[in-house]
């Protein structure tokens, strides 16, 4: 874990790539920490997470598995396949008690048919979802709005916003009640950030998109909430920004450095289990290093 005011060594991975390879990144990212202990929260549940196998997204599959859950994730087809292979390696030794085998599904999920079929997938190896995480998501820095056309505004929103809707309508079907939705939004939805623009829309519209969908739900008796992580250390951060920046990053908030993505999943867990948060939907938690937002 990066301590207050440390650098991270320069380093720059191809922006078209993304999110990233978490596999070439110095240091590897946190993804499990050894001070968690699971007590069965999520013990004979079913999960699907998308952007699985790198980043936040591993973190919260590892310790979904830890805590008992039969997991399958999504990662980007052609680009992720040592990712998502070391990821599978991690959840299998990871498995507890009757889990089944975790799975990787390639995919692009800002298509409508992709993500039905992603939902086949986990369906028909698993019979039923029973906690979805939209997690998946790309940025890339611009200077101006003017340098943003309509085919990266529309990249952007397909991968970040249109695969949650798409994987939502679709994983409903086979949801019942206790099941619960949770979205990965960010704490720029909440304060911005003038080189993120597209990013920026996209979390905020990840924000309605939560509270809409918890008060649609609440009758049916899933929940639905998300989580706005502030600088986490990720794929993402190395295939957006420059050598400078990723030095940098994360000095700004109060702790004065990045979080790891081990110290964002708990979050997932806490939101996941009906134990811990039976009584809360259409919220965001905040693990951002102690920015202060409103909502």
């Amino acid at each position: 874990m990066a301590s207050g005011g440390q650098n991270f060594p320069p380093q720059r991975q191809d922006p078209n790539f993304q999110p990233g390879k978490q596999h070439q990144m110095d240091p590897i990212p946190d993804v499990g920490s050894s001070n968690y202990s699971p007590s069965n929260k999520l013990q004979g549940k079913v999960a699907l997470v998308t952007g699985g196998d790198s980043g936040i997204g591993r973190a919260v599959c590892h310790y979904f598995v830890l805590e008992g859950a039969t997991v399958a994730f999504t990662y980007v087809k052609s680009q992720e396949e040592r990712d998502a292979q070391e990821a599978l390696e991690l959840l299998r030794e990871a498995k507890t008690g009757d889990a089944k085998d975790p799975i990787a599904i390639p995919t692009d999920l800002g298509y409508d048919d992709n993500c039905k079929r992603v939902v086949e997938d986990v369906v028909n190896a698993f019979g039923r979802i029973d906690i979805l995480v939209n997690n998946a998501a790309e940025q890339y820095e611009a200077g101006s709005v003017e340098d943003i056309d309509e085919q990266r505004i529309e990249r952007v929103f397909r991968t970040n916003i249109f695969s949650y809707f798409f994987m939502a309508r679709h994983a409903l079907k086979h949801m019942k009640e206790g099941s619960c939705i949770i979205n990965t939004t960010s704490v720029v939805a909440y304060k911005g950030n003038p080189k993120l623009l597209d990013y920026c829309a996209t979390k905020g519209a990840i924000v309605s998109f939560t509270r809409g969908l918890a008060l649609q739900l609440v009758n049916k008796g899933i929940r639905v909430n998300g989580v706005a992580p502030g600088p986490v250390w990720t794929p993402l951060i190395p295939a957006s920004f420059t050598e400078e920046e990723v030095q940098n990053f994360g000095k700004e908030v109060p702790m004065g450095r990045a979080g790891q993505p081990s110290e964002i999943a708990s979050c997932y867990v806490f939101l996941a289990c009906n134990v811990t948060s039976s009584y809360i939907t259409g919220q965001i938690l905040h693990p951002n290093g102690g920015v202060v937002v409103n909502g």
